[in-house]
């Protein structure tokens, strides 16, 4: 061979390992972008007295119904009731999912003034209290400047702050959407991504999402995502029964023959995230473990708030792809479930379409029988009861549910509504579940939750 002769050999050679190179490459970053999302805290404030995630168990593993007539500090409920839906300026409800005492607040502990403090948005408020206590459970707080991510969802604001003197800065700051989150990462002295997002009843849902794909992205190293939610003003509450959107009879009857409507409901729910391998490498205490998550939006529907079965088929086939999680490894759904006569048959038509060739049932519940619709922060309260039930490997009953709703084809779906508390055997070695929230924005999401994986014992 000469000096000037190509050596075919070697160009082979260098280009297989160059091609090696770049397999490992794409590999690395195929498991970046599905790598699991480690659970390493929450806490939450839900109706009913559900201030802890274990008085939120209790109350789900007791069947509950959490729903209570409007506290009387609200509004003057007499003043704005009527059981005629068709009286102008008159809501035909007087029942909700309430929290106690929202007025409350420790203004000194976050270093906010009380001239402050009382234009701030009690939803605002809600969030940095439940924010600091999702952290306290995962027995952390993010150092100072660190590439922490806050995601909330928030549907807008009912605050009226009381009158004042003082045309200045606190009202539009206490009360703006965008300050939810920015004032927590503010509080906080974090820098990484903070967005407050709107997809009405999918918010806290999609914020979910949108924090585990920031930790994929490397934007983030800890997350604080979910979403709050509070009933301060009557006029959506009117609007609603304009509509007959909401149950006259005040009970959110999930899949039942006689679903007529939601209730409304309030509340607060965080979660603490880390990508799983740094949670295992840390020896965080993992809660659960997100496998997959996706979003998507209805685009032409029937209407402008209506659901669409095809989209919300796909959301939850393509978050079980984005979790390798095949349908049969799945036991349990827990369901947008709003308990209305058109929405209830859509979704299970979804669910059956999906996952519908299975040699066991598949038990699907709705949190919202306990609590009413939480619609901001209905998603977070879904996810958190998943993280329950796979720490207790039980399945809570789902409320009110008497007789099937006969526009649903249960027969040919093996589709199962757990009505009293029971075990919660997995398919395979682990437990398996998903959570979905479907915005009347026609934003949809599904979450695929998995339980931790189980600690090596120590020598």
């Amino acid at each position: 061979m000469t000096n000037t002769s190509i050596d075919y050999r070697t160009l082979i050679q260098d280009a297989l390992l160059r091609i090696d190179e770049l397999e490992s490459q794409l590999e690395a970053t195929q498991q970046q972008i599905t790598e699991p999302i480690a659970i390493i805290g929450m806490a939450c404030r839900f109706p009913g007295g559900a201030d802890t995630p274990a008085k939120f168990w209790d109350l789900l593993r007791n069947g509950k119904d959490a729903v209570i007539e409007i506290p009387p500090g609200r509004w003057d409920v007499d003043a704005y009731y009527d059981p005629d839906p068709d009286v102008p300026g008159k809501m035909y409800t007087r029942h909700g999912g309430f929290l106690e005492e929202v007025d409350t607040f420790d203004a000194n502990f976050f270093a906010i003034s009380p001239r402050e403090a009382m234009s701030v948005d009690p939803q605002q408020r809600l969030l940095l209290e439940v924010s600091w206590e999702a952290l306290e459970s995962a027995a952390l707080i993010p150092v100072f400047d660190s590439a922490t991510g806050v995601f909330v969802g928030i549907c807008g604001s009912e605050y009226a702050p009381p009158s004042n003197d003082q045309n200045d800065l606190y009202s539009a700051t206490g009360n703006a959407a965008s300050l939810a989150a920015g004032r927590l990462s503010y509080t906080l002295g974090i820098t990484g991504p903070s967005v407050a997002v709107d997809t009405s009843c999918s918010s806290s849902l999609v914020a979910i999402h949108q924090a585990c794909q920031s930790l994929r992205s490397q934007e983030c190293e800890l997350a604080l995502a979910g979403g709050v939610g509070l009933i301060l003003q009557p006029e959506t509450m009117i609007a609603f029964c304009k509509g007959n959107m909401l149950a006259p009879d005040n009970r959110c009857k999930t899949f039942d023959a006689a679903a007529n409507g939601f209730v409304r409901g309030e509340g607060c729910g965080i979660v603490v995230l880390k990508r799983l391998s740094d949670a295992v490498k840390d020896e965080d205490n993992i809660l659960a473990v997100i496998r997959g998550s996706m979003i998507n939006q209805d685009g032409r529907s029937s209407g402008l708030t209506a659901p669409r079965g095809p989209s919300q088929q796909a959301v939850i086939r393509r978050a079980l792809k984005n979790a390798n999680v095949k349908p049969s490894e799945v036991t349990y759904i827990e369901a947008h479930g709003t308990g209305t006569s058109l929405g209830d048959p859509i979704e299970i038509d979804a669910l059956g379409a999906v996952f519908g060739e299975r040699s066991e049932p598949l038990r699907v519940g709705s949190v919202k029988t306990n609590l009413g619709h939480l619609e901001g922060a209905a998603g977070i309260a879904g996810l958190i009861k998943l993280v329950l039930m796979l720490q207790h490997g039980q399945i809570p009953p789902n409320l009110h549910f008497n007789t099937p709703n006969p526009y649903i084809d249960w027969g040919n779906y093996p589709i199962e509504i757990p009505t009293k508390l029971q075990p919660w055997s997995p398919a395979t070695s682990q437990r398996v579940a998903g959570v979905s929230s479907f915005g009347f924005s026609g934003t949809n999401a599904h979450i695929v939750l998995g339980e931790p994986p189980r600690r090596m014992p120590t020598v």
